[in-house]
């Protein structure tokens, strides 16, 4: 890459990014919808709501329906739907901005208190200090990335699982139990500290274990281009995907994949892309593709959990994709069968369902869910021009150029 070429990127990367021609034909470029509130409440009401039916549509086709008519336009805008169907990434804009860790960290605030604690960026571990010095200084076109998933036993930080005075932070409350949290300790890597400079970020990859995510951005802004997987649809242009599905690859750094491929990746089938602002928190649903670049110096936390509607997924991969499988310790050998002792003591019913699941995804069978999460191969003409959700509140529906 020449030094003009970077330099192209790096004055200029929020518009560099948004500046490719218009396609002729977007049938699944979206932006990321972006909901206001994430509260708690039990996702089949929606289901058992009168138009509860709408549930049958996929993400694409309810919004387009939500155009229709005034009523149709709120509902399908709606936080309650959306916390119900998790079908597609989208965009939280309040609960973070409860935490205590919102309103109080910073760089120079992180620095004062944890200066001398060591944190893990990629393949060393480095002083706080030290970090944020390379930080404010680097030239580098892909700069280390702090990405450690001790950062609270580090920081003696209280992490909850609702509001609490003494707690750092809680995730949103929408996104209910993580089941994987019947493992207790005994389960895997699955919370981070994120924190890079302007260029730092992630290649294409997906979250571990099958599971969801969510990523939280306390400073800064990232943009995010993400993809569903599926044996029917290609994966981005540029990445390489082992036959099963579970194995990443991307050879090339995040400013050549996107000088390179993301004009042709705005075209792929499933595209769906869009920037978390500070405060805010986006929904990351398992077995999507996901690239992420910080557009200015940020700090975030990031949570992989188990909803409810996935615990079948999870279950297929800890049973058919061993080799996969991370974020356990050494001493668990068979992650799989812990998981299901631990489930059927926590809820029978709901492991059933799971291993129902399981035994459709083993025969191959593609079930509602997957479909939705998944997304499917067909090409849909209404699509052509259809809406997206804004980023700027509940009347910006423009798309992202």
């Amino acid at each position: 890459m020449t030094d003009a070429a970077l330099a192209e990127l790096t004055d200029s990367q929020a518009d560099r990014l948004l500046e490719a021609d218009r396609p002729m034909k977007r049938q699944r470029l979206e932006s990321i919808p972006v909901i206001e509130h994430g509260e708690a409440g039990d996702s089949s009401l929606v289901i058992r709501h009168p138009l509860g039916l709408l549930e049958i549509f996929e993400a694409p086709d309810l919004l387009r329906l939500g155009g229709t008519c005034r009523a149709l336009y709120a509902f399908t805008r709606s936080e309650e739907l959306w916390r119900a169907l998790f079908v597609e990434p989208f965009i939280l804009t309040e609960p973070v901005k409860q935490w205590p860790v919102f309103k109080t960290w910073s760089t120079e605030e992180l620095l004062a208190q944890y200066a001398d604690v060591a944190f893990r960026a990629e393949s060393v571990d480095w002083p706080l200090k030290t970090y944020i010095e390379y930080m404010n200084n680097n030239t580098d076109e892909s700069p280390l990335y702090l990405f450690d998933r001790s950062f609270a036993e580090k920081m003696n930080l209280k992490v909850s699982t609702q509001p609490e005075d003494d707690a750092g932070y809680w995730p949103p409350t929408c996104f209910g139990s993580d089941l994987f949290s019947v493992l207790g300790e005994q389960r895997p890597d699955h919370r981070w500290l994120i924190v890079g400079p302007e260029r730092s970020g992630s290649t294409f990859h997906k979250d571990p274990n099958a599971t969801s995510a969510w990523n939280a951005v306390l400073k800064g802004s990232k943009y995010w281009i993400m993809f569903p997987s599926s044996a029917n649809l290609p994966p981005p242009p540029g990445v390489y995907v082992s036959d099963d599905q579970s194995e990443v690859t991307s050879p090339l750094s995040i400013a050549e994949w996107l000088l390179g491929f993301h004009a042709e990746a705005r075209r792929t089938a499933g595209c769906i892309e869009g920037i978390c602002g500070e405060g805010e928190v986006l929904y990351v649903p398992s077995g999507w593709y996901h690239l992420v670049l910080n557009l200015e110096p940020a700090i975030a936390i990031t949570q992989n959990f188990i909803p409810r509607k996935r615990v079948g997924a999870v279950l297929h991969f800890l049973r058919d994709q061993k080799q996969s499988i991370s974020g356990f310790s050494d001493e668990i050998q068979d992650p799989y069968t812990l998981f299901v002792e631990r489930l059927r003591d926590y809820d029978e019913q709901l492991l059933e369902e799971g291993l129902q699941e399981l035994e459709k995804l083993s025969k191959g069978a593609r079930g509602k869910w997957e479909q939705l999460t998944k997304g499917s191969a067909e090409d849909d003409d209404a699509g052509e021009g259809g809406f997206s959700f804004g980023f700027g509140g509940d009347d910006d529906d423009a798309e992202v150029p």
